[in-house]
């Protein structure tokens, strides 16, 4: 084996020991969680993605549908776009996406198309996760790109943002029911 190319291969490459690891990937979901808050302070559904190369922030992305008028600028999707045009490259190979709701089955799509590496979720997402609660796309080895998953990571404070999210939507609606009334 030529050693000027041992970077190259993934045997070689440093990772950090597991613990690290855990600390890395909750220290990224809460960069998620912010990035989820904003999305919620814009009357958007509460999920926020950190897209991280080399422990290194590349880009971030926050739910946008309704301001962008765009059904597809879920947190994932502007977080890779924004990743693509910063890294000049449609591939986003070494890369770990971050993000506070397991993705759906567009998100994974797209995930996979870009060749992410690693995928960390918050909180599972029981009514449209297509990682590990409905389907498991991406690790079923069906695909030709496979990709490490990881979740959930800090559940219990990424559900916490949509619950509440949804249960002041749910009192606004009540109280404008009763107002009418």
């Amino acid at each position: 084996m030529d050693s000027g190319n041992a970077e190259l291969h993934p045997e070689n490459r440093s990772l950090p020991p597991p613990d690290d690891m855990v600390g890395c990937d909750e220290k990224w979901i809460k960069k998620a969680i912010l990035e989820a808050m904003a999305a919620a302070a814009q009357g958007e559904v509460p999920i926020g993605a950190v897209l991280v190369k080399d422990d290194e922030l590349i880009s971030t992305g926050r739910n946008s549908p309704i301001a962008l008028n765009d059904p597809t600028a879920h947190a994932e999707i502007n977080a890779i776009r924004a990743a693509a045009a910063t890294l000049k490259n449609y591939r986003l190979v070494g890369t770990t996406l971050y993000v506070t709701l397991e993705p759906c089955v567009m998100c994974i799509g797209a995930i996979l198309h870009a060749r992410i590496d690693r995928l960390v979720y918050g909180a599972r997402d029981p009514k449209s996760g297509a990682v590990s609660s409905i389907y498991n796309i991406g690790q079923d080895g069906l695909l030709n790109h496979t990709l490490e998953i990881e979740g959930p990571v800090l559940e219990h404070e990424c559900a916490a943002l949509l619950k509440d999210f949804f249960g002041k939507k749910r009192q606004i609606r009540k109280q404008a029911r009763a107002d009418s009334i």
